[in-house]
């Protein structure tokens, strides 16, 4: 795990300059990787790649980077871990290859010289983002992950291609402009997040999920190439789905559950000490619970005193029963409210999940202990766990029962309810049946807050991701794939554990995992106690269903009290009408009628302005943003 940058400038550039340039986005990536810093460059080419290293698999130099083939062709700066590297070695090894290290990045190397970028990826089981030059034909290709664990962001400045693992990188180098993508912002103040390829930063770009892309060494300023895919969640459900499992539900568990114990397995390949993050719900504890299978375990929980929030002594009932080496932190609300005003710089984009602040918490915990903490993100949208996707079902049966021509006096009806009780299911419901098709229900139901799209004039928020052609809770699964996990929840954990240099893995999102879910009937995985059934009774084979059977409980915080207390004047100062007028051009009176009601007990409200605040404290963290 490390952090990435370089630039290209076609034609070629003198040595120093290019070395003195990368060395700065390199530094801004200083918090990604303590461990070392190497800059590589080649002037004729006009290339040079910048690697900052968080030491995990084969800590000497021999595993520093950037890292040259040992056929001299590629050069290689690349963020991540493949797990399966040790099989891919012995392969590699049978057919005539040496090597004279223990990296995972010399065997990906050594992989792409014989059988290509392409074929390379395809036979990786890991994260990463990676940058490749390939002096033979004189060309840069970025690439990136099947789910996006790593980020990678790219575009011009001026005559230079850039690229970094974080924008603070592209920041440093010189003469940067970094003008707002208003369209973009505006689209984060809907979805709490600003999508790929979309960026903040106008004319910037992140590469997808599962694609890459290949610019030539003489490409003229401004040539942006487009991604292209390498691998398609969408094309692996659908070749699932063309060979459904025929099994009985026993054999689908210890499928499973075998495929479970092998992602751990792979996960669990470090020269540094390594834990779990431990909710006590049923993802963690199935990770934590493969861990032990495979032998000691260490586990981390946050607690916290705010009833309703605490999750830390269910985390300790399933630690005791597994016998984990387990750490507990309850947090202050003063240590939660703390981080709050450090976001803006800890993110490098707008983000507006605020379970991003336990996520911190939880991160500096580990880090105290570990360098390496597993994760169980991604079984909600692998299992179908989410409660929003019964939400959705039931929103969609109300829509089929009530006459076309009625629904939009329906939703009238039910905009005017939510106004005067802004809490109310029944009005929100109402207020949807106007929906034009399953993607724009579900966009709705996701969406921050009635009135976001409306808070930034003449900005257009993006569309949605297209949706899939599946039934409704199998599409919103894959949406959620393709969309929400890689643009919310690995954005999340990624930017909040490598703030302090901790490695986190997620085992659950295997694309084996995501391939055999997929081919199961809708039975194994929902049943009368909800969704992700196969994956409970998977759990449940380690661990007594007691510990279990509990209501399904978010990484939240109590967003709406912490506004309207201990938070306000920090908000207050953000929502001034002189800034929000400022560079982005927020409508003030929407702006602040909406704090207004917030301010008045208006719980749903604080989702859509926690987003307005985001943006405003990612601009104050760059006072060098200018105007678009």
């Amino acid at each position: 795990m490390c952090g990435i940058a370089g630039l290209l400038l076609p034609g070629g550039a003198p040595h120093g300059e290019l070395t003195r340039r990368v060395t700065a986005m390199t530094r801004a990536l200083a918090h990604r990787g303590p461990d070392g810093e190497k800059i590589w460059a080649d002037a004729e080419a006009g290339i040079a790649f910048g690697h900052r290293r968080l030491a995990i698999i084969d800590l000497s130099e021999r595993g520093a980077q950037p890292m040259p083939s040992a056929c001299g062709r590629y050069v290689i700066t690349y963020n991540g871990e493949i797990y399966n590297h040790a099989e891919l070695r012995r392969g590699l090894e049978a057919r005539g290859e040496t090597f004279r290290g223990g990296s995972d990045t010399e065997v990906l190397l050594a992989l792409i010289a014989r059988d290509g970028l392409a074929a390379a990826l395809d036979a990786a089981n890991g994260m990463f983002a990676l940058a490749l030059w390939d002096r033979g034909r004189r060309s840069l290709s970025l690439a990136r992950d099947r789910f996006g664990q790593k980020p990678l962001a790219y575009g011009w400045n001026g005559q230079a291609f850039l690229f970094s693992s974080e924008l603070g990188a592209l920041e440093a180098d010189d003469g940067f402009a970094g003008h707002p993508d208003r369209d973009a912002i505006a689209t984060m103040v809907v979805t709490g997040t600003v999508p790929a390829p979309l960026c903040a930063y106008a004319g910037i770009r992140k590469l997808p999920p599962g694609t890459l892309l290949t610019l030539a060494g003489d490409a003229p300023a401004g040539t942006m190439p487009l991604p292209r895919a390498w691998w398609s969640a969408n094309e692996t459900v659908a070749s699932a789905r063309a060979a459904p499992f025929t099994g009985s539900a026993e054999d689908a568990e210890e499928r499973l559950a075998a495929l479970i114990d092998d992602a751990v397995r792979l996960c669990r390949v470090a020269d540094v000490p390594l834990g779990a993050f431990l909710s006590g719900g049923i993802d963690s504890s199935t990770v934590v619970a493969a861990m032990r299978g495979d032998g000691a375990a260490r586990s981390f929980t946050i607690g916290f005193a705010e009833k309703g929030f605490d999750e830390a002594p269910h985390a300790e009932a399933v630690a005791r029963h597994l016998g984990t080496d387990h750490t507990t932190l309850t947090a202050t609300e003063q240590e939660a409210l703390a981080i709050v005003p450090e976001l803006g710089r800890l993110y490098d984009e707008p983000f507006g999940d605020s379970s991003q602040v336990p996520t911190v918490l939880v991160s500096r915990l580990a880090r105290r202990h570990v360098t390496v903490a597993l994760s169980g993100d991604g079984g909600d949208e692998m299992f179908g766990g989410y409660d929003r996707y019964g939400w959705l079902a039931r929103l969609s049966a109300l829509a089929d029962r009530v006459p076309g021509p009625v629904r939009p006096l329906a939703a009238g009806a039910g905009r005017v309810m939510r106004r005067i009780r802004p809490a109310s299911r029944f009005a929100r419901a109402l207020a949807m049946l106007d929906a034009r098709s399953p993607g724009d229900l579900y966009a709705r139901l996701m969406a921050t807050g009635a009135e976001a799209a409306a808070l930034l004039p003449g900005a257009t928020p993006a569309t949605a991701t297209p949706w899939p052609n599946l039934p409704l809770r199998r599409a919103a699964m894959l949406h959620d794939t393709l969309a929400y996990l890689p643009d919310d929840i690995l954005a999340k954990v990624d930017r909040a554990s490598m703030s302090v240099a901790l490695e986190t893995r997620v085992p659950l999102l295997d694309h084996r995992i995501l391939s055999f879910a997929a081919s199961l009937p809708d039975a194994m995985l929902w049943d009368q106690r909800g969704g992700k059934a196969i994956l409970r009774r998977v759990a449940e084979r380690r661990i007594p269903r007691a510990l279990l059977d509990r209501p399904k409980m978010g990484f939240g915080v109590p967003l709406a009290r912490w506004l309207a207390g201990p938070l306000r004047d920090w908000a207050e100062a953000l929502l001034t009408p002189a800034r929000l007028s400022g560079v982005l051009g927020f409508d003030v009176s929407r702006v602040r009628a909406l704090w207004t009601r917030l301010l008045g007990g208006e719980r749903t409200a604080a989702p859509t302005i926690w987003c307005v605040l985001m943006v405003q404290a990612w601009l104050g963290a760059r006072p060098g943003a200018a105007q678009p």
